[in-house]
């Protein structure tokens, strides 16, 4: 299952992001604001580019996970801002279908927390897909 998180925010200043190098998206300010929130509770990445956005790797409670974002922009500045949290499983677990990412998943729910009570991000909904 994907857990996609869709949200606007007019906190970050998308003009001042270094250039993607695989292709001119958005979505690395979400990634570094993330990172400065969560540093004490689980590993995450340095910011890399994507051709879909940016994406960080995270390690939680011996899980690996990879946070995707990209930021789609918006003339008032309001930007639309979607956010991927995908949870790698071992070839087992997905043959047997286990360990499946969910509402429930400690990872998810924590990173969903920080943006649900983050005042500056509106709109918020998921999505969940296969």
């Amino acid at each position: 299952m994907h857990l996609v998180i869709h949200f606007e925010s007019r906190l970050f200043d998308i003009s001042d992001e270094p250039e993607n190098s695989i292709n001119p998206t958005r979505g690395i300010s979400f990634l570094l604001w993330l990172r400065s929130r969560v540093h004490a509770h689980l590993n995450m990445s340095a910011p890399e580019p994507e051709d879909w956005g940016w994406y960080s790797n995270v390690e939680w409670q011996g899980r690996n996970y990879m946070i995707g974002a990209c930021a789609h922009e918006s003339p008032d500045g309001n930007h639309e801002w979607i956010l991927q949290i995908e949870k790698f499983r071992s070839f087992k677990e997905r043959l047997m279908g286990k360990a499946k990412l969910s509402p429930e998943d400690p990872c998810y729910s924590y990173i969903y927390t920080l943006v649900a009570e983050e005042p500056s991000f509106t709109e918020i909904a998921v999505v969940c897909g296969p």
